[in-house]
């Protein structure tokens, strides 16, 4: 499995970024979900609502949007966009670090590709239970 971060128009600001890897791959390894690449795409506010705007056809902010890019049955391959400058203001918002809120985000993308969902009081209430428990891994 590779995971890779990329950069749109921010830097991610988190050493050692192994770390999060290292928290990308417990994820997979323990729902036992076969990926193959998965790509973090770190972007602004803007960015974001841009591709919000375009390819979800939502006009409101976000920390994150995920893109399985795989077909059904086949290894996880999938792109995720996440806003630092959500993360950051979320951080303060919910009374996290950054490093934490950070965490949160990355996990909450993995876990989307592992099947969870955050649609339904108990979708969330799961997936942040999930999010806990592997960040507390870290």
């Amino acid at each position: 499995m590779k995971v890779r971060f990329n950069y749109a128009d921010r830097k991610l600001n988190f050493s050692p970024k192994s770390i999060l890897k290292e928290l990308i791959r417990n994820i997979f390894t323990t729902e036992k979900i076969e990926a193959d690449i998965i790509d973090y795409v770190f972007c602004s506010d803007e960015y974001l609502l841009g591709i919000n705007r375009t390819a979800l056809n939502h006009d409101y902010y976000t920390d994150i949007i995920t893109f399985p890019l795989h077909e059904k049955g086949q290894p996880v391959l999938a792109e995720i966009y996440i806003s630092l400058d959500r993360v950051k203001d979320n951080a303060m918002t919910h009374n996290n670090t950054y490093n934490e809120e950070l965490s949160r985000v990355i996990a909450h993308g993995a876990l989307h590709l592992c099947g969870y969902k955050d649609k339904t009081k108990n979708d969330i209430y799961l997936m942040r239970e999930k999010e806990v428990f592997y960040i507390r891994g870290i």
